[in-house]
C-alpha cells in the first residue's frame, strides 16, 4: 500500500472512513447475548489509556476517518469519557463523533454528551417488559434505561436510535411495542440479527434465530414499510413507516452479509485493532504506541499495513459452534 496517501483503502477496494473505539470492557450489565454472567475483565494497565485513544483517533482522523463510534462495554461507566469525546470532537475533518450505550447512564451524562459535542446517539433496548429485561440483561434495571432514553430526547440530539438484539422466542413478540414506542418519542430503532460470539450456553443460538425479513414481515402486519435509501455510514439497511418520521433499520450479518460495503475496523479497549468483526485478523496498536510513543509515520504505517489483513466478508454459522470465542463486549459494540 502507497503510505504517501491519505486515506484507508483494504485490498478489496473499500474505502475505510468509520471506526469504532471501545473505551472499556467494563460494563454494568450481563446482557446473554453479549457475555457471560461471571466475567475476568481486562486488568487495568491493558486498557487504552484516554490520552492513547486520544492520539489513535486523531491518527485514524489523519487517514480519512469521517466517523467515531464509541463503544464498549457501557462507555459511560468509563471515567473521563466526556472528556474524551470533547477532544475527539474537535478533530479538523472529522464528520461526527456518535456513541453506543445501554442507556442506564443517561439520566446522568445526556446533557454533558451534548455539550461535549457527541451529535448522535444508540440506545441498546431489547424489551420493555422489566422481568423480561432483567433476564436478558441479567439486572433490573429497566426503569433506569426508559429514563435515560427521556433524558437523551429532552436534550434534542441529532439523532437518536434504538438497537434491539431481536431473539425467537425471547422477545419477538415485543418487536411492534418497541416500535411504536420509538414512534412515540420521535426516534428510529435498528433490528439486530444476533451474531454468534463468544462462548456462551445462555440460549440456543440456531434456536433463537430471527432473520431480518422475518421482523419485517410481523412489522407489516400492523405498519406499511417502504424501503429508503437513508444511510448513517453503518450496517443498517433503512425503510420509513407509511405515515410517520421513524425509520426502522435492520442489521443482518446471517441473512443479508453486507461485507460488500463494509467501511469500518474496530479497536477494542486493550488496542488490537479488528479487521473484521466476524473474524480474527488484527493488529496490535497498544504495543506501537506504548513502544513507539512520538512516531507517528511508524504508527501510519503499520495502519496501512493492517489493511492488507481485512478479509473479504465474514462466515457466520449457526450449525457450528461459534468460531468467535471473544464476547461482545471485548469487541467492542
Amino acid at each position: 500500500m502507497n503510505t504517501s496517501e491519505t486515506q484507508l483503502i483494504d485490498g478489496f477496494g473499500r474505502k475505510i472512513d468509520y471506526i469504532r473505539l471501545s473505551v472499556t470492557d467494563r460494563c454494568d450489565f450481563r446482557c446473554v447475548y453479549c457475555m457471560a454472567e461471571d466475567m475476568e475483565f481486562l486488568p487495568r494497565a491493558k486498557v487504552l489509556s484516554l490520552e492513547e485513544l486520544a492520539t489513535l483517533g486523531e491518527s485514524f482522523v489523519n487517514l480519512g476517518i469521517k466517523r467515531i463510534r464509541l463503544t464498549g462495554g457501557e462507555p459511560l461507566v468509563r471515567r473521563g469519557v466526556i472528556d474524551l469525546i470533547a477532544k475527539l470532537s474537535a478533530l479538523p475533518g472529522l464528520d461526527e463523533v456518535t456513541l453506543t450505550t445501554n442507556g442506564s447512564q443517561l439520566s446522568k451524562f445526556a446533557k454533558p454528551l451534548k455539550e461535549a459535542g457527541l451529535k448522535r446517539i444508540n440506545i441498546s433496548l431489547d424489551s420493555l417488559n422489566p422481568e423480561r429485561f432483567a433476564r436478558m440483561t441479567r439486572r433490573d434495571m429497566l426503569h433506569q434505561v426508559l429514563a435515560g432514553v427521556d433524558a437523551a430526547v429532552a436534550e434534542g440530539f441529532e439523532k437518536i436510535k434504538l438497537n434491539a438484539v431481536v431473539m425467537k422466542n425471547h422477545n419477538d413478540d415485543e418487536i411492534l411495542p418497541l416500535v411504536d414506542y420509538a414512534q412515540q418519542r420521535g426516534i428510529d430503532i435498528s433490528f439486530i440479527e444476533e451474531m454468534p460470539l463468544g462462548n456462551t450456553t445462555a440460549h440456543d443460538l440456531k434456536g433463537a434465530h430471527l432473520a431480518s425479513h422475518g421482523i419485517r414481515e410481523i412489522l407489516s402486519q400492523s405498519y406499511e414499510l417502504i424501503e429508503s435509501a437513508y444511510k448513517t455510514g453503518g450496517p443498517s439497511r433503512y425503510w420509513t413507516i407509511k405515515g410517520s418520521d421513524c425509520k426502522v433499520g435492520f442489521i443482518s450479518p446471517h441473512s443479508h452479509n453486507f461485507c460488500d460495503t463494509c467501511n469500518r475496523v474496530r479497536l477494542t479497549a486493550e488496542g488490537r485493532l479488528l479487521l473484521c468483526l466476524g473474524n480474527e485478523h488484527s493488529l496490535d496498536l497498544r504495543e506501537i504506541v506504548r513502544r513507539h510513543p512520538f512516531d507517528r509515520q511508524h504508527l501510519t504505517d503499520a495502519i496501512f499495513h493492517a489493511l492488507s489483513l481485512k478479509p473479504e466478508k465474514h462466515h457466520f454459522n449457526l450449525d457450528e459452534p461459534p468460531q468467535i470465542l471473544r464476547f461482545m463486549n471485548a469487541t467492542g459494540g
